[in-house]
């Protein structure tokens, strides 16, 4: 069995146990806008997949400037030290996915096993599939426990399961 490094572990493990993160997109004047969206993974493509609304701020943002930043933390918990969350800030391309295609099908395959209650609302025109591309990841695991990762290393997160013993 291929070791997996602790770091790398807790990061999929944040990724694979939270299911909603903060993104955040630019809008038409240059200013920042972050609304908060649920996301699965799609291991094949190595994406993070979201499920938004045509009429929904945050997809016009992703049209028009297809830069993103999504934030997945560690849910609070009572009387523990917020400043140690475990989190991740995700930097990446946005993609709007076509209807039929073969990324299309895996993404909402993805989102689906992730949010079976969701099924309804993929049936609604007005609903998009968004690719989103991870490029670069910064990564702080609690106190003085921080790291950067790249494109190749998000991927290897993003894109396989691993055998915990």
């Amino acid at each position: 069995m291929t070791h997996e490094p602790r770091l790398t572990r807790e990061l999929r493990k944040l990724l694979n146990t939270q299911r909603v993160a903060a993104l955040g997109t630019i809008d038409d004047a240059d200013k920042p806008f972050v609304s908060m969206v649920p996301f699965a993974i799609e291991q094949q493509f190595h994406c993070l997949v979201i499920h938004v609304s045509g009429l929904a701020a945050h997809t016009r943002n992703m049209q028009a400037r297809n830069s993103v930043s999504l934030l997945v933390m560690q849910s609070e918990l009572a009387d523990e030290p917020v400043h140690a969350l475990p989190r991740v800030t995700l930097e990446g391309v946005a993609e709007l996915m076509q209807p039929g295609t073969s990324q299309w099908t895996a993404c909402r395959a993805s989102y689906l096993a992730r949010f079976a209650e969701a099924a309804p609302m993929t049936e609604l025109g007005d609903f998009k599939f968004v690719a989103i591309k991870v490029t670069a990841a910064r990564q702080v695991a609690g106190f003085g426990t921080a790291r950067s990762l790249d494109e190749v290393e998000i991927n290897l997160v993003l894109g396989a399961r691993w055998q915990h013993t």
